[in-house]
């Protein structure tokens, strides 16, 4: 308690500390002083934005869910409304068997729903196309746990899909392999059907056709780059910012919180009526060792993994044909150390028209070695692959290398009731609530909504006390 109003800490300055931040403030006007505390030098997490040729592009995240609201909303709220901007086109390839072939329309996360579609992309085999229509005939898939993405989906449709098209979405988003991440967690409309319905292609070509077709963009993002919404939201949450300020250890007091930050030798004690975490896993599980040890168990067995995003500006005249899409995925079966490449001043024409900037995604789980190259190789493999798949010739005018080390939590088999079994163990202990991307996904809109149920559970607490 700071004079007559109570001290809130958010430990963790990604976006889901900052909104967790924000919405307090919305719920407490001037009753409450929230502290936001961030280990590293800026705010942000993996919501960054730097120049590339005079260019402002973003380095890590470079999109958001529009038709998921929490996002839109809280960039709306900010002020940050009129910066909104949309794809120029989101049409999408893979490369698949030796050349670019275009992502099929009609799929859900890379399961098919149109037969047609997907013969003409070419993307699987002759026989791989043949296996997929078993699917309406095999005997039903028997689903009441949770299992692997690839191990269902293998036994419906075969492994072609699985390794064409269902893995190189997954390991776009996750950077992970989809005989490990859960079906349940990071595919759950597929899940769904999964336990009602005995054909999976009936069952994805009912969710294409309940889609609206006037449902609007899939994807926003800021005109300056997504990187600039953290610094939207911090100032608009009049929180006390600081960054550079490591936080060691947690305990509970009598009335609230002891936090432990800085150096060892010179430590800083902080107190806290009530603490907000929005660190990654295994930070989290560090801090709550000591009074939320079960949480803390959970947490650690957290995987992640890390990748680098390689961008390169180009002039023109280094394409022998400009891309009209927005770019393309690369499965893992290809044997290439780029997964994505993704024509960001195609997709974002606001970008500008001079230069063509490409960014290069590098690194899956179990790729680690690929990462441990120097920044001049990362930058000369991303070269290579777009001088071998798209022609590209000469150099670029200006690159950046970004490393995201340890940024993508993984959502393995078992995900939703390791994270249920967090939220029991912290939902015990008064003053303490969770949030981030190691929860229920790890895109923008769901992080800002763990934010939102944590602040909410925080403000409950105060307004228990009498704050």
């Amino acid at each position: 308690m700071e004079g007559n109003r109570a001290h809130v800490v958010v430990i963790g300055g990604g976006i889901s500390g900052l909104a967790a931040a924000w919405f307090l403030r919305q719920g407490t006007s001037e009753r409450v002083k929230v502290t936001v505390l961030e280990g590293s030098p800026r705010l942000g997490g993996k919501l960054h934005a730097s120049e590339v040729a005079g260019v402002s592009v973003d380095a890590g995240a470079e999109a958001m869910l529009a038709r998921r609201p929490e996002g839109v909303e809280l960039a709306k709220a900010v002020g940050l409304g009129d910066e909104l901007v949309f794809p120029g086109t989101v049409r999408s390839s893979v490369y698949s068997r030796g050349a670019l072939r275009q992502m099929p329309k009609g799929h859900v996360m890379g399961v098919p729903a149109d037969l047609a579609e997907l013969a003409r992309s070419g993307i699987v085999s002759p026989g791989g196309l043949l296996r997929v229509p078993l699917d309406q005939v095999l005997p039903p898939t028997l689903v009441r746990t949770d299992v692997s993405v690839a191990s269902y989906i293998r036994a419906r449709m075969g492994g072609e899909i699985v390794e064409r098209l269902v893995e190189p979405l997954l390991g776009g988003v996750y950077a992970g392999r989809s005989d490990m991440l859960s079906l349940e967690a990071t595919m759950p409309q597929v899940a769904a059907v999964a336990r009602a319905e005995r054909s999976l292609l009936s069952a994805a070509r009912h969710i294409v056709e309940g889609t609206p077709k006037n449902a609007g963009p899939v994807f926003t993002t800021l005109r300056q780059g997504l990187g600039g919404l953290p610094e939207g939201v911090a100032k608009a949450s009049g929180a006390d910012i600081r960054t550079g300020v490591t936080v060691r250890e947690l305990h509970r007091t009598e009335h609230g919180w002891r936090l432990v930050a800085g150096p060892v030798p010179q430590p800083e004690v902080i107190e806290a009526d009530a603490v907000i975490l929005a660190t990654p896993g295994p930070a989290a599980a560090r801090l709550l060792k000591a009074e939320v040890p079960k949480a803390a168990a959970e947490l650690a067995r957290i995987e992640y993994a890390s990748m680098a995003v390689v961008t390169l500006a180009y002039p023109l005249d280094a394409f022998p044909q400009p891309p009209t899409g927005s770019g393309y995925l690369v499965p893992p079966v290809e044997g290439r150390p780029v997964k994505a490449v993704t024509f960001s001043s195609v997709k974002w024409p606001h970008l500008g028209q001079d230069l063509l900037i490409v960014r290069c995604s590098v690194g899956r789980i179990g790729e680690e070695h690929l990462l441990q190259r120097e920044d001049a190789e990362l930058v000369s493999l991303a070269m290579a692959e777009l001088d071998e798949v798209v022609g590209v010739r000469g150099l670029p005018v200006d690159s950046r290398v970004t490393r995201w080390g340890g940024a993508l939590p993984q959502y393995n088999v078992g995900h939703l009731d390791r994270v249920a079994r967090v939220r029991a163990a912290v939902s015990g202990v008064t003053g303490l609530a969770v949030c981030g991307a190691a929860y229920d996904g790890i895109g923008v809109p769901a992080c800002v909504g763990t934010a939102r149920t944590a602040a909410a559970r925080i403000l409950d607490h105060l307004s228990q006390r009498g704050e």
